[in-house]
């Protein structure tokens, strides 16, 4: 009970009361057909070896239990040998071994592509992040970087990101600035353009360790939401799932931010065999910015093995 109760017990949210379940109206919108696999497309890696008594397949406690299916468990971590000090606060995430050096020093910007095969032909790996407009993608971007003018901000849904931006992070890897999907004001033409470019991106990209998919902790889980998150899944594209504006946590209208965030939750339980990870964060207060990076750095190392 200890990794539950530890789960359970996240900063700025409190989940110690059972879950009310989804309204029907929720219950069809999250439906993958396959599960998720948390390793690059075509970049095959090592095996982390398993020893003789973990290969006889030994029943798992039920620590390991809950580890595998609440858990995001990277490469290189035994089950078994999960302890609540490796999970990243305000996350379901473990820190493992291919955490390394998540400090960024220097951040450049490339270049702009309108066309995925324009976008910079390196063997470096990439981060893409996307959301709903005005879901806080470029002032999360920003907090990461820890500069103002990096991203575009705006605070209308204009959807004022219209094309791939490739962002040089250390020399190293990019963070990819992905059009917002769903905004409300932009033309019918550019909600054309994320359908097409933004998809053979996604579908073509074998440098892409990841998708970090931006979820409005504000307001309850949105069909749009999960839409993309269903068709990410289908395609077999690694994500994690962003939680944003977690600093938000009085109800203007409808509930707590904590709330949506524990009705989103409830969905993927129900859809998943394997829990994606997930982080909560915050651009305003700095909430899990250090724990995210972390969490890409490992994946970044692993990728580049």
């Amino acid at each position: 009970m200890f990794l539950r109760n530890r789960l359970l017990s996240l900063n700025l949210t409190s989940f110690s009361s059972p879950p009310s379940p989804p309204t029907k109206s929720l219950s069809f919108l999250f439906s993958f057909n396959k599960t998720i696999a948390y390793s690059t497309r075509k970049r095959p890696h090592p095996k982390p070896k398993v020893s003789a008594s973990r290969a006889a397949k030994q029943p798992l406690s039920d620590r390991a239990r809950f580890a595998k299916t609440v858990l995001f468990v990277p490469p290189g971590v035994d089950l078994e040998e999960v302890t609540d000090e490796m999970i990243l606060p305000g996350s379901n995430i473990v820190l493992g071994p291919y955490a390394g050096h998540s400090q960024i020093k220097e951040v450049e910007f490339v270049k702009s592509s309108g066309r995925a095969k324009d976008c910079p032909k390196d063997d470096r790996p990439e981060f893409a992040i996307l959301g709903r407009s005005n879901v806080g993608k470029s002032s999360l971007i920003n907090a990461l970087v820890r500069k103002k003018e990096v991203a575009l901000t705006s605070k209308k849904p204009a959807g004022k990101t219209q094309l791939i931006n490739h962002f040089l992070v250390n020399k190293s890897w990019y963070i990819v600035d992905l059009p917002g999907y769903g905004f409300a004001r932009a033309p019918d033409a550019a909600r054309t353009d994320w359908s097409s470019f933004t998809k053979g991106y996604f579908l073509n990209r074998e440098t892409l360790v990841a998708a970090l998919l931006l979820i409005d902790a504000s307001v309850p889980p949105q069909r749009i939401d999960l839409d993309c998150a269903n068709w990410l899944g289908r395609n077999n594209i690694p994500m994690t799932f962003v939680f944003t504006k977690c600093d938000k946590m009085k109800a203007s209208k409808g509930k707590r931010p904590d709330e949506n965030i524990r009705d989103f939750q409830e969905l993927i339980r129900e859809n998943y065999r394997q829990h994606p990870p997930w982080i909560m964060t915050s651009s305003v207060t700095g909430l899990g910015r250090d724990e995210l990076l972390l969490h890409m750095s490992q994946l970044r190392n692993y990728w580049d093995q």
